[in-house]
C-alpha cells in the first residue's frame, strides 16, 4: 500500500521539501508495513491473558520538598497559598 504523502502534508496543512518528502514517505510505508504485520484481535475476548494478574505499583506519597521550598518559586503568595488571577466572574 502506498501512502499518498502529498495529500496527507495538504489534509495536515504541512509543507515539505522533497527531500522531507522522500524520507517521510519511506518511514511512512515502513509504519503501514509495521502494522499490517500486526495480529487481528478478537474482539470477543480480553486482550490480558486472566490467569496472569496485573499487579499495580504501590502508590507511595514521596516527600521530595517541603512546602516553602515550592513557595518560593511562586510569584505571589497570601497565607500559605499560590495567588493567581480570577477567572470566574459573579
Amino acid at each position: 500500500m502506498e501512502m499518498d504523502l502529498k495529500r496527507l502534508a495538504k489534509l495536515s496543512r504541512l509543507r515539505f521539501t522533497e527531500e522531507e518528502e522522500k524520507k517521510f514517505q519511506g518511514q511512512m510505508e515502513q509504519i503501514v508495513k509495521m502494522v499490517e504485520k500486526l495480529p487481528d484481535l478478537d474482539a470477543s475476548g480480553p486482550l490480558i491473558d486472566p490467569n496472569s494478574p496485573m499487579e499495580m505499583r504501590k502508590d507511595v506519597a514521596e516527600k521530595k520538598f517541603n512546602r516553602d521550598e515550592l513557595l518560593k518559586n511562586a510569584p505571589q503568595v497570601q497565607a500559605g497559598c499560590v495567588v493567581v488571577p480570577k477567572v470566574v466572574e459573579e
